[in-house]
Parts: C-alpha cells; sequence; structure tokens
C-alpha cells in the first residue's frame, strides 16, 4: 500500500469487496491517492479484515466496517466496544432498536460512529412483500430511520432513493450530523449488477447523502484510480 499523498474527496468509499486481503491491498495500491475511504464488507471479515482495517488505519485512510451487526444487545454492545477500540470511522449494524440502541452504548466515548442499515439497496417492493412485510420500501426506511434517531446513533444505511427523505426527518429531528451513507450508487453508463435502487453519485449528493458507496464501477475498472478520480471530478462542485 502507498501513503496518499492528495487530499481525496471523503465522500467516496470505496468498497473493497473482494475475497482476499492481498486481493484488497493490490487495489488500495492500485488507487492511491484517488481514494481516502475504504469499506470492509462480509467477504473480508473471516480473512484478516481486522488487520487490513489497522493497515489501513496505520496509513491515514478512513475505514467502514460493514459487517450489519445483528445479535442480542448485550453480545452487539461487546462487540461494538471491541471494534470500537481498532479506531476504525463506521460501523454497521441492521437497524432494528434494541441493536442500534447497544450499539451506541457499545461505541460511546469513541470516534466510532454507527450506522443502522435500513433496507438493503438490492431489495425491490417485491421482494419485502415475499418477506411478510406491508410497507414499502420508502416506508420502510422512514420508520426505521425514526427508530435509528430514537436509538441515539449516527446516521443509517440508505439507497439515494430515499436520502431526501431521510435528510428531511433528520433536520426535522435537530440532527443535521446524521450520516446518510449510499450503496448503490453508479456513474453514468455503468453497470448496475445487482442494484435494483441505484442512482448517480450526482443525484445521490443532491438528494441528500453525506457518502457514497462505490465498489465495482472502480474495483473492475481497468484502471481503478483513473475511475476514482473520475467520480471524484463528476462531484466536485457539489
Amino acid at each position: 500500500m502507498t501513503q496518499p499523498n492528495r487530499k481525496p474527496d471523503e465522500r467516496i468509499i470505496c468498497a473493497l469487496d473482494v475475497p482476499t486481503t492481498a486481493e484488497a491491498t493490490a487495489l488500495v495500491s492500485q488507487i492511491q491517492d484517488a481514494v481516502g475511504f475504504y469499506k470492509i464488507g462480509l467477504q473480508l471479515f473471516a480473512t484478516g479484515g481486522m488487520e487490513l482495517a489497522r493497515d489501513l488505519k496505520a496509513e491515514g485512510r478512513k475505514v467502514f466496517l460493514d459487517w450489519k451487526l445483528h445479535d442480542i444487545g448485550a453480545t452487539v454492545e461487546k462487540a461494538a466496544a471491541s471494534l470500537a477500540e481498532a479506531g476504525c470511522d463506521l460501523l454497521t449494524v441492521h437497524a432494528r432498536p434494541q441493536v442500534m440502541a447497544a450499539a451506541a452504548r457499545g461505541v460511546a466515548g469513541s470516534n466510532l460512529k454507527v450506522l443502522g442499515v435500513t433496507v438493503l439497496t438490492s431489495l425491490t417492493a417485491e421482494d419485502l412483500a415475499a418477506d411478510d412485510h406491508t410497507l414499502s420500501p420508502a416506508e420502510l426506511v422512514e420508520l426505521r430511520v425514526r427508530q435509528a434517531l430514537e436509538a441515539g446513533i449516527d446516521g443509517v444505511v440508505s439507497s439515494p432513493h430515499e436520502a431526501a427523505r431521510v435528510k428531511e426527518i433528520a433536520t426535522q429531528a435537530g440532527r443535521e450530523d446524521f450520516l446518510i451513507v449510499t450503496p448503490g450508487v453508479r456513474p453514468s453508463g455503468a453497470a448496475l449488477d445487482d442494484q435494483a435502487r441505484a442512482a448517480t453519485p450526482e443525484m445521490a449528493l443532491l438528494a441528500g447523502a453525506t457518502h457514497l458507496v462505490i465498489g465495482r464501477p472502480i474495483t473492475a475498472a481497468a484502471d481503478p484510480r483513473s475511475a476514482a478520480l473520475a467520480v471524484a471530478e463528476s462531484i466536485a462542485l457539489i
């Protein structure tokens, strides 16, 4: 890995959704100073994800642990407390009231911020109906955002399509600092892959997103660094 030598746009979070830490490390070396914030997801969880997180932090980069914790309150609280000690920046938990409140207790006094995952961006209204939900994706996101605010966590993960409503609810609650992290971000012309509710980086930010999670449009590009710089350029004036 190389040390960053320019100041990247930290609204861009590059998703290191690859099988091994060796592949992740190679990607970071290719991207160099074009990105300063990286997501480590479940794919790397069992293959050295925390070691990679510590290496990235040692290089001065920011780290998003997208591990979607979901367990009884005591277990989530202890896990969140342990992860807070690693000095990472963002952690996801499932947006269930008890889970979010437990995570908030676990990270209290640290710099680790907790995000509640509302509705996965790969899910459609039909998917939710099949799972016995009577609410639409937008309605379910709204419910979970209000629960996240009540739990006292730092933000949520939602699709770009719900970002504006999330921002409105958070602002009404006096939480202008509430984070809105949006996956399902695809630059113009990029394949949607498995994202059912996607938007361009510009659209997501204008809707209210504070951070953009972008994976394959950067990591699968012939030149990942150039792809990341192109995204940064496209949002530079927003």
